[in-house]
């Protein structure tokens, strides 16, 4: 008997309880992290543990993910490159530069939209937006 692993199933399990916010700021990583530490206070790192992998046209490609974990509580926050050398990780969000999924705990909607204004007020920052679920077609390219 083979066992086939249920992709659906595993994003669904994945995304449950998460929040995931989509940001268009042309700057470069570490700079966009140095103004979400400054202004929240946070304290994101990178962590190439976890950072995604995509093979397409027979090349790597290597997105990073940013990680700060929450002092209190079980809320984690990934802020995910969505480019690297001309490929996407979500090719349906190609105009996004970020995204930005809290996951671990439930977050209160009041929480988020706090989060959501205080990154609009970085200079740079030209939109942010919460994803929902239905609206992404590669889950599977989040999932670490």
């Amino acid at each position: 008997m083979k066992l086939k692993l249920d992709f659906d199933d595993l994003a669904n399990d994945f995304f449950d309880n998460t929040r995931l916010a989509g940001i268009v700021a042309p700057l470069k990583s570490y700079q966009f992290c140095w103004h979400l530490n400054h202004l929240l206070h946070f304290d994101f790192r990178i962590n190439n543990d976890i950072e995604i992998q995509l093979q397409k046209k027979k090349r790597n490609y290597y997105f990073s993910v940013f990680e700060y974990r929450e002092p209190v509580g079980s809320l984690v926050h990934y802020l995910y490159n969505n480019q690297f050398d001309g490929e996407y990780l979500l090719p349906e969000f190609r105009h996004l530069d970020f995204l930005w999924l809290m996951k671990g705990d439930t977050v209160p909607d009041a929480y988020f939209q706090q989060i959501l204004d205080s990154v609009k007020t970085i200079a740079g920052v030209q939109l942010v937006m919460e994803l929902t679920n239905e609206k992404i077609k590669n889950k599977g390219h989040l999932i670490f």
